[in-house]
């Protein structure tokens, strides 16, 4: 369905907000194991990025390639780590807390899995304690699961 509607958006020769959907689009192929889809709506998000000029989402598109990176039948951890990253750099130079938030969670889960529960820790820890209001939506519920786990 999401492939079917950004056919039509692009058939109208529509633009705006290109970049988010293929993003949305690729993780769907990911979730669907069609890795191939996935990294084809990655590439045509960043180039995307280029011509519209549509920053607002680049952190996101960056920490769901991290993602896809994981996922794919050989997950390659280094070059998930480089994309959350990418995406912790843009989200802290937008000044995007919740990308920030998001792209964090990433990496500290990247990190746990590695064996880096107190250094996942510590690099969550500041970014989740920056919010002051908002902990019933998913991702703060999410990061203090999270942080609650690297503490046991």
């Amino acid at each position: 369905m999401i492939a079917s509607a950004f056919t039509a958006l692009r058939s109208k020769e529509a633009t705006l907000w290109a970049p988010s959907h293929l993003s949305y689009l690729a993780k769907a192929y990911a979730d669907l194991s069609q890795f191939d889809e996935a990294w084809r709506c990655v590439d045509e998000a960043m180039t995307a990025l280029e011509g519209t000029k549509e920053r607002w989402c680049e952190a996101e598109l960056h920490r769901i390639a991290g993602q896809i990176a994981l996922k794919s039948p050989q997950p390659d951890a280094a070059k998930a780590e480089a994309y959350f990253a990418h995406a912790l750099a843009v989200a802290r130079a937008q000044q995007a807390k919740s990308w920030e938030l998001r792209a964090a969670m990433s990496m500290a889960r990247l990190w746990r899995d590695q064996g880096k529960r107190s250094e996942a820790r510590d690099f969550l820890a500041p970014v989740y304690g920056w919010f002051t209001d908002g902990f019933d939506t998913l991702d703060l519920k999410e990061a203090k699961t999270l942080l609650e786990g690297l503490a046991s």
